[in-house]
C-alpha cells in the first residue's frame, strides 16, 4: 500500500511540477498524515525538493515542493543509415522529455566499440541515467537483430552486449514502431484509434507499425507488420518506376486493410507526389471495391515522429510498475 501511494505522489507531482502538501492530500485523496510522511520520504531520495513557502489564506505560510526531473534520465541511441554511411544519435532526456544533450556521429561503417563509447561518454557525463532506450531499422528477436536494413546489425546481439557491460535495462524498438508511436502521441486523437504506419525509406524494404488504443501490437516474436515478405513486392534496393511503386503500395492497403481493417493508416513515403499517389489509390479503390476503407494521411514527418515516439517510449520504462 505504501509503494502504491508513493507512486501516487510521483504522478501528481510529476504533472503539477509543484504543489503543498495540503494540495497533494487533496489531488491524492490522502490524508495530511500520510502525505507528510510521503513527502519526506520522497525528499530524502531526492524525487522532490523544497521550493517556495506560499501564503496559506491567512494562516501559517506553506512549503511548496518542487518534482526533480532530473532524478532520472534516459539515455535514448537510434542508428539509422545517411548518404550511405551510419548516423549514430544519442540524446539524453529528464523525466519531463527535456533535451539535456544531444550529440550525432557519422561513421563509414556500424562499429560496436564506437556506440559503446558513446554510451560511456554519456553515463559517465550524467550518472543519473537509468535507462537506455534504442531504435534500429530492423526487428530483434530472443536478443539477436534477425532484421534490419543495415547489414553490419543483422546477426549480432547488440541489445544484450550493451544491457551486460553496463548494466542497465534496455529498450529497443523498431523504427516504424516508434514513429506511429510518436505520431499518435502526437496527435492525441490517435490513442483512442486503431492505427497503422507504413513507412517507404528510399532504397530499402517497407515497415509497419500497428497501434491499438494507445499499444502497439508486436506480434509473435515481435514480427508483426514485415510487410516486406508479402508476395509479389518489387526489389526494394533497386531504382523502383513511379508506376510499380505506387501499384506496390496500393496492394500493400489493401491486403494489410483486408486482414486488419484499422481506422487510419498513416504513410511515410517521398517517392511520389502527394497528389499523384492519392490520384492513384482514389482510382484502385473504384477497381478494388471493399465494404470499408480506413483513412489514409501521407505524413512527411517520420524522423519527427520516431524521434518523438522513442523518446516517449523510453521514458515509459522509467514510470514506476503498478503494485
Amino acid at each position: 500500500m505504501k509503494e502504491i501511494n508513493l507512486n501516487n505522489v510521483r504522478q501528481v507531482m510529476k504533472r503539477m511540477e509543484t504543489a503543498t502538501k495540503p494540495q497533494l492530500a487533496a489531488l491524492t485523496k490522502l490524508s495530511v498524515v500520510t502525505v507528510n510522511s510521503l513527502v519526506k520520504e520522497l525528499s530524502e531520495l531526492g524525487e522532490l525538493f523544497e521550493d517556495l513557502v506560499v501564503p496559506s489564506n491567512g494562516g501559517r505560510p506553506a512549503q511548496t515542493y518542487r518534482f526533480n526531473y532530473d532524478f532520472s534520465l534516459a539515455l535514448v541511441m537510434y542508428v539509422t543509415e545517411k548518404a550511405g554511411k551510419v548516423l549514430i544519435s544519442a540524446t539524453v532526456i529528464n523525466l519531463k522529455d527535456d533535451i539535456l544533450m544531444k550529440d550525432e556521429h557519422i561513421i563509414p561503417v556500424f562499429e560496436r566499440d564506437f556506440c559503446y563509447t558513446i554510451i560511456e561518454h554519456a553515463l559517465n557525463r550524467y550518472p543519473s541515467i537509468k535507462v537506455i532506450g534504442i531504435g534500429i531499422p530492423g526487428q530483434a528477436v530472443n536478443g539477436e537483430i534477425k532484421v534490419s536494413s543495415l547489414r553490419e546489425l543483422t546477426g549480432t546481439r547488440l541489445i544484450e552486449e550493451i544491457e551486460s557491460r553496463f548494466g542497465l535495462p534496455i529498450l529497443v524498438e523498431n523504427d516504424v514502431n516508434a514513429a506511429i508511436s510518436g505520431y499518435c502521441m502526437k496527435h492525441s486523437e490517435g490513442e483512442e484509434q486503431y492505427l497503422l504506419g507504413l513507412y517507404f525509406p528510399n532504397g530499402y524494404p517497407p515497415g509497419m507499425g500497428i497501434y491499438l488504443h494507445g499499444s502497439l501490437l508486436k506480434g509473435n516474436q515481435g514480427m508483426s507488420g514485415e510487410v516486406k515478405f508479402l508476395p509479389g513486392m518489387p526489389e526494394w534496393s533497386l531504382e523502383i518506376p513511379q508506376d510499380t511503386f505506387i501499384a506496390a503500395t496500393c496492394r500493400i492497403l489493401q491486403t494489410v486493410n483486408a486482414v486488419l481493417a484499422p481506422d487510419r493508416i498513416v504513410i511515410y513515403q517521398d517517392r511520389v507526389e502527394d497528389a499523384v499517389w492519392t490520384s492513384a489509390w482514389t482510382a484502385y479503390q473504384l477497381q478494388h471495391p471493399m465494404p470499408v476503407y480506413p483513412e489514409v494521411i501521407l505524413q512527411h514527418t517520420f524522423q519527427e515522429d520516431f524521434e518523438n515516439g522513442l523518446r516517449r517510449l523510453t521514458l515509459k520504462e522509467l514510470e514506476p510498475e503498478p503494485v
